[in-house]
């Protein structure tokens, strides 16, 4: 199974100023996570942040708060899940349906199912603390049965030890466990898509 832009949404958990400089290789996963939002804004896939209690560990860092178009203002969260403040973002209102239902012979009706689902139903993560905050959200939106895919390389946590574990533990709990390419190419498809030179520039 391939990755389908028309389907995804890329959420972003947790790049604080005063979280980065603790993680592991964080220049090089700050540095993925930059260009998978970049990707992502070429090919008008919505991205969304989360801040895990800003006035403690401070706002988006300067990289991601000042070149990616973000859907909405970032999240703030007290909760190490982000899927209280997310999933009202991510779901859109349930449509009503349109005109005088009974006015209509039955046959032609329609009728709107209960809880509809989400239209882009397909959930690309990465974040910060892998093991902390990622790996929650990422485990209640299994659990909601979003479809998760964990972009390993923009994640991480202050060890590898730790890291790891979350990796280890999203992998059996069903997520698809992903690359910042895999992502790109996966969503492009082909390399005759219209976007292709400028999301190759982004990611060599």
């Amino acid at each position: 199974m391939l990755l389908d832009r028309d389907e995804s949404q890329l959420v972003l958990v947790d790049y604080q100023q005063r979280l980065m400089p603790a993680i592991h290789e964080g220049e090089r996963v700050l540095a993925n996570a930059v260009r998978l939002a970049r990707v992502a804004g070429l090919l008008r896939i919505p991205v969304w942040a989360t801040e895990q209690n800003p006035q403690g560990l401070g706002p988006l860092v300067p990289e991601l708060a000042e070149s990616v178009q973000l859907a909405a203002p970032a999240l703030p969260k007290m909760s190490f899940s982000a899927v209280g403040v997310l999933e009202p973002k991510l779901r859109p209102p349930a449509r009503a349906a349109g005109g005088n239902a009974r006015s209509l012979p039955k046959r032609l009706q329609k009728t709107v199912p209960a809880a509809a689902g989400p239209e882009r139903a397909t959930l690309v993560l990465a974040g910060c603390e892998a093991h902390v905050c990622l790996l929650q959200t990422a485990l209640e939106l299994l659990e909601a049965e979003w479809d998760v895919w964990v972009v390993t390389d923009a994640c991480g946590s202050r060890t590898e030890r730790n890291r790891d574990a979350a990796f280890d533990r999203l992998a059996s709990a069903g997520a698809e466990l992903v690359t910042t390419e895999m992502v790109a190419f996966e969503w492009l498809r082909t390399a005759e898509h219209p976007r292709f030179k400028d999301v190759l520039s982004l990611v060599k």
